[in-house]
């Protein structure tokens, strides 16, 4: 979790642990969608473009990565041996996230990629594939300290919005209040789920919460929604 229990009680958070749990939990996704960050390690498998020059930048800080592969028309490709890749990350100054492609190298021991048949960028191009399906973890070693501030006070904003006032209730009669103060109401869903991608959100409802992760967003290319 991005902040603890306490942290969210202090910043007005009230219920028991799993409620104040949940609410924490819905903050740390309303934070993930707005920064396009992962403030914390995270598997992911992530789709992304390959460049001409054998270039695969990624949407998000990688850690680190077990398994590339291409990804072509009828499935994904075999997973290409870790001497035909390398990694960068921004945990490393001056570094970007990518997974960089041996173009220039080979390797005589694999089939296709012999240094006679063109090598690495030859078994590429046999392949036809534009893109690479990267598996490995992502996102901060830990999340910063303005992150865990904003988790807690976004966890109390989220809650605090869901409880109706008197005054709500009785303007939208579709809120069913109980003695305490709470939406009680059960409401019909559609049949089926929104298929919606996910993407990056313009805020995260708090003004507050908006400014101490302005320093976070993501700008980089957002390649892959739900991810």
């Amino acid at each position: 979790m991005y902040c603890s229990i306490q942290a969210a009680r202090d910043a007005g958070a009230t219920g028991t642990d799993a409620e104040v749990a949940a609410w924490i939990s819905a903050a740390q996704e309303r934070i993930e969608q707005y920064t396009w960050q992962l403030f914390e390690p995270t598997d992911r498998v992530v789709v992304a473009d390959v460049s001409a020059a054998g270039l695969v930048i990624l949407p998000r800080r990688v850690r680190s990565v077990t398994a590339v592969r291409p990804v072509l028309t009828a499935d994904d490709g075999p997973s290409m041996p870790s001497s035909s890749w390398r990694v960068t990350s921004s945990d490393v100054l001056g570094q970007i996230d990518a997974v960089h492609l041996a173009w220039g190298g080979w390797d005589d021991l694999v089939v296709g990629a012999e240094s006679y048949s063109g090598g690495w960028q030859g078994l590429w191009e046999r392949w036809g594939a534009e893109q690479v399906r990267v598996v490995g973890s992502f996102g901060y070693a830990e999340p910063p300290l303005l992150v865990t501030q904003a988790c807690a006070l976004l966890a109390a904003h989220l809650q605090a919005q869901a409880a109706p006032s008197d005054a709500d209730a009785a303007e939208d009669p579709s809120l069913q209040v109980d003695d305490e103060g709470n939406n009680v109401a059960i409401e019909d869903g559609a049949d089926d789920a929104s298929s919606d991608p996910v993407s990056a959100s313009s805020s995260t409802g708090s003004t507050q919460v908006d400014a101490l992760l302005s320093g976070y967003l993501n700008h980089g290319p957002s390649l892959i929604g739900g991810v």
